[in-house]
């Protein structure tokens, strides 16, 4: 219950510091879309209102003839210029000149020419309620009416034709439009902002219990390894207390008696100094911190040194044990020999202990840059739901039959673990009742 609290607890500030994260890289991320979009709005119509400008003033200047004045060849370029003091038409002509009013007659744009005093002189378009005086420091200017509306302009400063100050043209457009798409932007973005968050907060969740899942079953094998590591070491040390006790209460303990005693506590000690050795080995290995004497070994050497080793065992179960190397040559791996041998060892005997009639066949054979020794055996077979646990520490098919035969579980999981450190692997094949086949591939030194 605590476990699992915890488990949900961690997960949830999991969850959080990542959709934490997500939600600032968001935020800044859309802030600086929002400013970006800005900036090359506000860069794209600085460009169009100097290009504009600029074919306007080169247009212009060599038409005008007096200061303050507007000559007619001038307002043929702009037909649809409104004089000062004068009534305008409510709809602009047609113009003349497309490349010069083409741009001016767009809607949103207006035109002003002022004399050096600042007195409005001509305009052209829609114009904006105030109207500042032109400056000479800040040629742009950002303005903004009674209304609310906004304006961008740009004023420049005209000469005649003989290089005489003339007055002011002032060009700007309405930022109307401007000022919609970035309003419609930064819409898109406070309501994108917090689906994209739920979004993020549901694959955060998601993400949280993937990464949580393999701590999750880490601390379940931890917990299951506690557990039969503890019933392993308690069994033994229950025998050792029953067998001390009832010697205690015995009021005549003969000679006899007491060596069986001490020969009981023996044997459970032995065991309980094997189950000490396979733990500690296992852990060294877990840590990396092993010290293997690696050497060039020969596999067949130790492959039929095992087999002449076990079959005194294999004869005493009523089973035939042989060797089956392909080829003449010798097969060797770098690698320590001792666990090497306690590899293989750990195959062959568990083939003894599983098979109760039939042949265990030890096969050498090499593939490709690999050495395959495999241990086949006809005996009861593995059902297909244990196969992927039976290399776990402390994992037994059938725990009766281990009782018996003074098995503890950790005698496949040492020789995984002795395959794994010598860069090899081991597979299996098994039907029930039909046997099973462990393969072990190493690699092998260049040159064999």
């Amino acid at each position: 219950m605590n476990q699992n609290r915890l488990f949900f607890l961690t997960r949830w500030r999991l969850a959080g510091l990542y959709a934490g994260v997500m939600g600032i890289i968001l935020s800044l991320s859309g802030l600086c879309v929002y400013h970006w979009m800005a900036h090359a709005d506000w860069q794209a119509l600085d460009q169009e209102l100097e290009s504009v400008a600029g074919t306007l003033h080169d247009g212009l200047e060599p038409k005008l003839k007096q200061p303050g004045q507007i000559e007619s060849s001038a307002e043929q370029l702009l037909p649809s210029l409104c004089l000062a003091d004068t009534t305008c038409p409510t709809q602009p002509t047609a113009p003349t000149k497309r490349h010069i009013l083409g741009a001016v007659q767009q809607d949103g744009y207006y035109l002003r020419f002022l004399d050096l005093s600042g007195r409005m002189i001509a305009t052209l378009g829609q114009q904006p309620e105030e109207v500042p005086p032109p400056a000479q420091k800040e040629p742009w200017q950002t303005l903004q009416d009674s209304a609310g509306n906004r304006y961008h302009q740009v004023s420049l400063l005209l000469k005649t034709d003989r290089n005489q100050p003339w007055g002011y043209m002032q060009i700007g457009r309405s930022l109307r439009d401007f000022d919609a798409r970035l309003s419609n932007t930064k819409i898109v973005l406070l309501v994108g902002l917090p689906v994209a968050m739920l979004l993020v907060s549901v694959a955060s969740w998601w993400l949280a219990g993937l990464a949580m899942r393999p701590v999750y079953q880490s601390y379940h094998q931890i917990q299951q390894f506690t557990a039969d590591a503890a019933h392993e070491l308690r069994t033994p040390l229950a025998a050792i207390r029953a067998t001390v006790e009832s010697t205690l209460d015995a009021d005549n303990l003969t000679v006899t008696d007491a060596r069986g005693t001490l020969q009981t506590i023996d044997r459970q000690n032995h065991r309980l100094s094997q189950l000490v050795q396979d733990l500690l080995l296992l852990s060294r290995m877990d840590l990396n911190v092993l010290t293997l004497n690696r050497q060039s070994c020969c596999l067949n050497d130790i492959v039929n040194d095992l087999v002449e080793e076990f079959t005194a065992l294999a004869i005493a179960a009523n089973l035939q044990l042989t060797a089956h190397t392909q080829g003449y040559y010798p097969l060797y791996v770098l690698g320590d020999e001792e666990q090497l041998y306690r590899l293989i060892a750990n195959l062959i005997n568990n083939a003894i202990q599983y098979t109760s009639r039939g042949e265990i066949k030890v096969l050498l054979n090499r593939d490709d840059h690999h050495a395959l020794v495999q241990v086949q055996d006809t005996g009861i077979g593995i059902a297909p739901e244990d196969q992927p646990h039976l290399f776990n520490r402390f994992y037994r098919v059938n725990r009766d039959r281990s009782r018996q035969t003074g098995g503890s579980g950790l005698g496949l999981a040492i020789a995984s673990a002795i395959a794994q450190v010598h860069q090899g692997e081991i597979t299996l094949k098994s039907e029930l009742s039909k046997g099973s086949t462990f393969a072990v591939r190493l690699p092998i030194l260049s040159g064999s």
